[in-house]
């Protein structure tokens, strides 16, 4: 999966082939960057892999990510953002669940999801989420049908 910043797309790929492409897509009202604090409104760039999936979400589908990832933490040390402490009990969390911790200055819960009861009309009119990636409720449907606990998401 490949979701574009710059051109509002969420593309399916099996391989090199294009599968689906859905447009627009909505991201963070703070924009999408590298470095995301939570509480900033920032959709992380990266790569991350599909996780979970909540088919009762308020969102319609929620469909989440690892985020943040190993290489999201190793900046928080280097920015100052995580102290040594966080940094360590980030990987301890990682390596004693098999998923990152959803709570440290980093946030968590991000994925891609529907508007659930939403106005689909600001959906395409600007980015509205706190951070997810978001797509129409029949979208979101779609995706869920075609990705998998392990599917490469890239953000760019």
């Amino acid at each position: 999966m490949l979701i574009d910043d710059k051109e509002a797309t969420l593309t399916i790929f099996r391989g090199n082939a294009l599968v689906e492409r859905f447009a627009p897509i909505s991201l963070g009202r703070g924009g999408a960057k590298t470095q995301r604090i939570r509480g900033d409104n920032v959709t992380p760039l990266g790569e991350f892999r599909v996780n979970r999936f909540n088919f009762e979400s308020q969102w319609h589908i929620f469909i989440g990510i690892d985020y943040p990832t190993p290489p999201h933490a190793r900046m928080a040390l280097e920015k100052g953002i995580y102290s040594q402490a966080d940094y360590e009990a980030y990987f301890d969390h990682y390596r004693r669940y098999g998923s990152p911790p959803q709570n440290t200055a980093l946030g968590g819960a991000i994925g891609i999801h529907g508007v659930g009861g939403g106005d689909p009309e600001i959906h395409g009119s600007f980015h509205w989420t706190q951070g997810c990636v978001a797509v129409t409720n029949e979208q979101i449907v779609r995706v869920a049908e075609l990705v998998d606990v392990g599917t490469r998401v890239v953000i760019r």
